[in-house]
């Protein structure tokens, strides 16, 4: 957030109630609620892991116009009965909705990741059309791999915000 409020554009990471025991619709309803308090700004969604398909899940069903686009990063996007996440699959996302409202997609993943499959990375950037872009050894793309920084992030942030 800081290299982006370098360059002038303000950001903020929310957080979702309840991480440790995330419900699919307070998160949506979180992400609903920050974009109706910045109604009037033109808004790029970045999340991670579950805060990916919160953010689909969202995408789905908003009517909002501000909304341009979104960085997905560790996206798991197959039906999961992972204790805990298993409520954000209970229905398969609606793919055709999301695209229609023709934003722009960035989509980044970990060739190694454990905790979400790679082809979850590669289906994700095909079903919306998007560039996928692949970190070497990159695990989750989280603290517990390493990342302190995604530099990769900020540059598909820029792309999709040209």
């Amino acid at each position: 957030m800081v290299e982006l409020g370098k360059k002038g554009i303000w950001a903020c990471a929310p957080s979702m109630p309840d991480s440790s025991n995330p419900i699919s619709i307070e998160w949506v309803k979180e992400i609903s609620r920050q974009v109706e308090m910045h109604k009037k700004d033109q808004i790029y969604l970045v999340g991670h892991s579950l805060g990916v398909t919160a953010i689909l899940r969202y995408l789905e069903g908003t009517k909002a116009k501000n909304i341009k686009g979104a960085v997905l990063v560790s996206s798991p996007v197959f039906k999961s009965n992972k204790k805990g996440v298993a409520n954000f699959f209970k229905t398969p996302f609606n793919y055709k909705s999301i695209k229609a409202k023709k934003l722009k997609f960035g989509v980044i993943h970990g060739d190694d990741d454990r905790s979400v499959s790679f082809d979850q990375g590669e289906f994700l950037a095909k079903e919306l059309g998007s560039k996928l872009v692949v970190i070497r050894n990159g695990g989750h793309l989280n603290s517990s791999a390493g990342w302190k920084e995604l530099p990769q992030c900020l540059a598909e942030l820029a792309r999709i915000m040209a």
